[in-house]
């Protein structure tokens, strides 16, 4: 059993590598999406344009805007001398913030009274809206006790000394690319293993393998291990670029975070299997996988928190098993996660695994039946 089990899987990887299309699907989207989601997908703002009203037109009120104009997050593009463009330049997307400084605000200072500053922004994003609020409080802030420290003020009672554990320096990139591990590592193997029955079917060749000596399980099982190496080995790729390319640190270990991959993609293989065994042509396999992995990638809490999803949604997502790796890879990257800790993420792929593979090999055995 063990030698023609041996000769399924090497034959199943000779067809891949030999199929041009099949090589592409490999190669180049991963190493595309990757690059693309590495460095396009942040939740960070750099650069943000903003106008500057000053009203004040004292020393320290330009101090103030220079501030902000020195801020990485911050890039002056206009300077106004009245009210009159605010809107404009607003509605036409030229810049996303207006700095207003009232004409009241050195003097205020010097008096030790609250000094006015307004923010104005482009609330058509909200959740830009809020980084930018967030960022320019920050500036002034920093610009205020500044202030206060030259001058001998009076700090305020209570002061926020923000720091982030796991994270030092708030990098969205170290959340986002780790995602993308589990993200790259899915499509491919659901790609491999979901074109692999059709692929036989329209090329007339599955009839052959039936007459073969091999059980449905054994052709079962020689269809999932290559897509079950394949994926492992994709998974290691993308997990070396996001370490030495990215510089994204990897602290938990390596065992903990290959034990969650592997279950993973063995719950993706069951799924790949059963949209294989469903579909008559490589066509149809694909669209399959595409209308799996839409809803797979929004119900996984990749770029949306689970938590903030209606209670309906978020009961969906407990049969997701993107759901649980992106947990698992996470913390492995960036807490030092032990097994125990990871043991309820771990059961769940495990019997997610069981149940798609299960219901994979009965619709395998009806179909071939």
């Amino acid at each position: 059993m063990l030698a023609r089990l041996l000769a399924l899987v090497i034959k199943e990887f000779l067809a891949i590598l030999r199929d041009g299309k099949s090589r592409a699907v490999l190669i180049g989207p991963p190493l595309i999406q990757l690059i693309v989601f590495g460095y396009a997908a942040s939740f960070d703002l750099n650069h943000v344009p903003f106008a500057v009203y000053n009203q004040d037109h004292s020393a320290i009120s330009r101090d103030l805007v220079a501030d902000f104009a020195g801020s990485r997050a911050f890039q002056e593009v206009a300077v106004l001398h009245g009210p009159e463009r605010i809107r404009a330049l607003i509605d036409s997307r030229e810049v996303e913030m207006v700095l207003d400084i009232d004409p009241r605000f050195s003097r205020n200072l010097l008096t030790n009274q609250p000094a006015p500053v307004q923010i104005i922004v482009d609330g058509r994003n909200s959740n830009t809206a809020l980084l930018i609020l967030g960022y320019a409080n920050s500036v002034i802030a920093d610009a205020s006790a500044a202030w206060a420290a030259r001058h001998g003020a009076a700090e305020p009672p209570a002061r926020l000394e923000p720091h982030a554990l796991f994270n030092p320096n708030l990098d969205s990139h170290w959340f986002i690319i780790p995602g993308i591990v589990a993200l790259l590592t899915q499509i491919v193997t659901l790609l491999v293993v979901g074109l692999s029955v059709a692929r036989e079917r329209e090329a007339g060749t599955f009839d052959q393998i039936l007459v073969t000596p091999l059980r449905p399980l054994d052709i079962l099982l020689g269809k999932s291990l290559p897509g079950l190496i394949i994926g492992l080995a994709e998974g290691t790729v993308i997990i070396l670029a996001t370490v030495f390319w990215f510089g994204v640190p990897l602290n938990g270990g390596l065992l903990q975070l290959y034990t969650g991959l592997f279950l993973f993609i063995a719950a993706v293989t069951g799924i790949g299997l059963m949209i294989s065994s469903l579909a008559t042509t490589q066509q149809q396999a694909l669209l399959g996988a595409f209308m799996f992995m839409v809803p797979s990638i929004i119900l996984s809490g990749f770029a949306t928190p689970i938590a903030n999803m209606p209670a309906p949604v978020q009961a969906l997502t407990l049969v997701n098993p993107m759901r649980y790796v992106l947990v698992v890879i996470r913390r492995c990257f960036l807490e030092q996660p032990s097994f125990s800790s990871l043991s309820l993420d771990y059961a769940a792929m495990a019997a997610l695994a069981l149940c798609s593979l299960t219901a994979a090999a009965w619709l395998f055995r009806k179909r071939v039946v």
